[in-house]
């Protein structure tokens, strides 16, 4: 979650990013490069834990019960995205452009497993790694016919679909988003009564260890894997940038690999953390949607008011498409240290909000729709 707003605040901060985008390595730099990078993390974790906290909910549910608790939130993050969402990132309701992004990926990932769940398990896994290991063998494909290519976009291509009096922009294809989802709830076994903590970190560190080393012995000789295959560049740097420049929009096998293999070992290592630190971050974690909404709110505030503190009127921070697409921008925008001083602001500021969230839930559990946020 964290991260996660250091993603949204380059977005309405970053005086590059509405020039080039940061994995544009003919004109980033390291710095902003890695900044994106780090915050890659999110969404496949998202998806994937999505998938364990399911399967932790249906440690005390029938399968029945979980398809009906699945379908609800699913049907929830799908509306969500199209109202609350659509209007954080926009500043207006008009439907002539929408966009569906990680949230829609997440409901209809939800939607998905709500009957995948019924699948024999051996099963459900071995479709599940067809699917994230093979789907980068579509890559190529681009159906011409407007009816099959709107199809398959939403399945597996990133893409703007002109209807004509509307646009869809589809930034996240569902595949393999609703495999990876499965997946992630097929690893809530781990975390059960049945598994004690130290089978459970090695576990983690194989798997972890495991998807690192298929990501490197992939990728050093751009065998599969990913549209973009990595090239030498200028400088050792760029270099590297370019080795790790994998495709997110749809993720790739080598995107998902160096997302979750990382998001492994961190699990196992973060297992027995205490302190302070340990504590907040836990407290955000509890009210994820919460602070999703709430950051997107905040942060395209601030960005308005920043932006008529530098000389722009309000209406430029009213969105048609996407911020960086805002030509009226063109010149708006920080140094990336000011995007960190900004994020690390965001995430301080609404820390207080979550915590008294999170203690109205527990306060509150009679009252059945906070569970929605």
């Amino acid at each position: 979650m964290v991260l996660m707003a250091l993603d949204h605040v380059r977005d309405y901060f970053s005086y590059d990013a509405f020039f080039f985008e940061p994995t544009d390595l003919t004109q980033s730099n390291i710095a902003f490069f890695f900044t994106r990078f780090v915050t890659h993390f999110c969404a496949p974790v998202f998806v994937f834990l999505a998938g364990t906290s399911a399967f932790l909910v249906g440690q005390r549910l029938n399968k029945k019960e979980l398809s009906v608790w699945l379908l609800k939130r699913g049907i929830w993050l799908v509306i969500a995205e199209l109202t609350i969402v659509k209007f954080a990132w926009f500043f207006k309701l008009d439907y002539t452009t929408t966009l569906i992004m990680v949230i829609w990926a997440l409901g209809v990932s939800m939607i998905f497993l709500a009957a995948f769940i019924h699948l024999p398990k051996k099963l459900g896994i071995a479709l599940c790694l067809l699917v994230v290991f093979g789907h980068n063998l579509f890559d190529g494909f681009h159906p011409t016919g407007f009816a099959t290519n709107a199809v398959w976009s939403f399945l597996h291509e990133f893409n703007v679909i002109d209807f004509g009096s509307f646009t869809i922009f589809i930034g996240y294809p569902l595949i393999p988003w609703i495999f990876v989802m499965p997946l992630g709830y097929y690893f809530g076994a781990l975390y059960t009564g049945e598994v004690d903590a130290q089978q459970r970190r090695k576990t983690l560190l194989q798997l972890g260890f495991g998807a690192i080393a298929l990501f490197f012995a992939l990728r050093i000789f751009n065998f599969y894997g990913d549209a973009l295959p990595w090239e030498m560049q200028e400088s050792l740097s760029m270099s590297i940038a370019s080795f790790f420049n994998v495709s997110k929009y749809p993720p790739s096998l080598l995107y998902l690999l160096i997302t979750l293999g990382p998001a492994f070992l961190f699990l196992a290592f973060a297992e027995k953390w205490q302190g302070a630190f340990h504590d907040k971050l836990v407290v955000i974690g509890r009210v994820p949607m919460f602070f999703y909404i709430v950051h997107l709110y905040v942060i395209h505030l601030a960005a308005l008011i920043a932006a008529v503190l530098t000389g722009y009127p309000a209406s430029a921070m009213v969105i048609d498409v996407w911020v960086n697409m805002q030509s009226n921008l063109q010149g708006y925008g920080f140094s990336l240290a000011v995007v960190y001083l900004v994020w690390i602001a965001v995430v301080i500021g609404l820390y207080p909000l979550c915590n008294w969230y999170n203690n109205f839930k527990n306060n509150n559990r009679d009252k059945w729709w906070l569970s929605y946020l």
